[in-house]
């Protein structure tokens, strides 16, 4: 995503923030707070509607049937460019240049003087002995891709608990906030033809991969970051327990997942957390975390690309993790957001907990070059536990259908659309 898209969504939360009465807010917590009360625990025993299937937990993690198209796709067409990406990429992942694994280079990334100098007896070109060296880079980075993503899921560490939803299933949301047309689909059209259309998607992936159950699911921005400090200082909007409830009522009414988004401005995750942990009591309710709008305490939304660490996603899942085993709730999500690589630093030391389900989601729009090449660069490059990738309805252009997303190395278990 880029600045401008950035301040499209400021400027949405801004509306949001306007159309927010003190009276509401004041009717929305006495109301909604007596609701909760009643229904907290009503909701915490009636897992039966979103069970999840005990293929989730069961099912592999799941490797591209086209490696080579997949390959193609993610790489474009240029070498040049490409060359330098792909070995700067493998030095960073093995310690040759400021990595956690240290050692010599690998011969991988040397030139290759026999194959450079002679085929068959005949002289190579430049060209086509670089074509050679970054194909042996591109499959070490694939090979070292699939060895991280399958001992980091399938290690005692992160042994898979009944109700996880990866490796063996497919989740499918929808991103937005019902408050605003220019936040994402969720909000863009009526609630119904909205959840007919989220069906529909679904199971367009069900028809692609059909050995791999799909979860719908709805992202609601329930912390939206704003451009004027409000009434907080923090630049931030709290969402009112009406709007967040009226989201959980399309979702139970159609067993579907719900997400709550958080774009803290300059307030904190642990703060924008707190009142959501009623919610995140249910079953069916997990988390994401929007970087790009966490700022600090001096800079404005909007203005600059925010940042986490690792020691964010940590101390958030932490949370998750006493929240599971206290209400004896099925694994959380828990999905990070990333288009650039200083939104997240150190993801190497992002601690797994089978209790919580990581998941870094490749969030930028653009052509498909575009895409594959983030994608490539934050998700394959830099693998953490799962795999997500956004699609933009309107900012894609073309946009990619679920065969071609599927594609992609690793494949992604997690699918938003904005």
């Amino acid at each position: 995503m880029t600045l401008s898209g950035m301040r499209a969504l400021v400027v949405g939360g801004a509306m949001i923030a306007a159309c927010q009465s003190a009276s509401d807010a004041r009717a929305s917590r006495t109301a909604d707070s007596a609701k909760a009360s009643r229904s907290e625990r009503a909701h915490r025993d009636s897992l039966s509607g979103f069970t999840v299937p005990a293929q989730c937990a069961r099912g592999s993690v799941p490797v591209p049937k086209k490696l080579e198209a997949a390959s193609t796709l993610a790489h474009g067409d240029s070498l040049k460019g490409d060359s330098v990406h792909v070995v700067g990429a493998w030095r960073d992942s093995t310690g040759g240049a400021g990595g956690s694994r240290g050692g010599a280079p690998s011969a991988a990334t040397t030139p290759d003087t026999a194959s450079a100098t002679t085929h068959a007896g005949k002289p190579r070109s430049a060209k086509a002995a670089r074509a050679d060296s970054v194909a042996r880079v591109r499959a070490k980075l694939h090979a070292d891709s699939l060895a991280a993503i399958a001992l980091q899921t399938d290690s005692a560490a992160t042994h898979r608990r009944p109700g996880s939803l990866f490796p063996g299933c497919r989740v499918v949301a929808y991103y937005g906030n019902p408050m605003s047309k220019r936040m994402g689909i969720l909000g863009e059209i009526n609630p119904d033809s909205m959840l007919a259309r989220l069906a529909k998607q679904a199971a367009a992936y069900r028809a692609v991969d059909s050995t791999r159950p799909v979860l719908p699911a709805l992202e609601l921005i329930a912390t939206v970051a704003q451009a004027g400090p409000g009434k907080s200082g923090l630049y931030r909007a709290r969402m009112p327990d009406t709007l967040i409830e009226r989201v959980m009522g399309w979702a139970e009414a159609h067993h579907y997942l719900v997400i709550l988004d958080i774009q803290t401005g300059r307030s904190t995750m642990a703060a924008e957390m707190v009142p959501l942990m009623k919610y995140l009591s249910r079953p069916y309710v997990h988390l994401a975390l929007d970087p790009e709008f966490s700022i600090g305490t001096k800079k404005i939304p909007g203005k600059v690309i925010g940042r986490i660490d690792a020691a964010d996603v940590n101390a958030v899942s932490a949370v998750l993790a006493n929240l599971v085993d206290s209400l004896a709730l099925p694994p959380k999500m828990l999905i990070v957001h990333r288009f650039t690589r200083p939104m997240l630093s150190n993801h190497e030391r992002i601690k797994l907990d089978p209790r919580v389900q990581i998941v870094i989601d490749m969030d930028g729009f653009g052509a498909p070059h575009l895409k594959y090449g983030s994608y490539q660069a934050y998700v394959h490059d830099r693998p953490v536990q799962f795999a997500g990738f956004k699609v933009f309805y309107k900012n894609d252009k073309p946009m990619l259908t679920p065969a071609q997303v599927l594609q992609l190395d690793p494949v992604p278990l997690f699918i938003m659309y904005q």
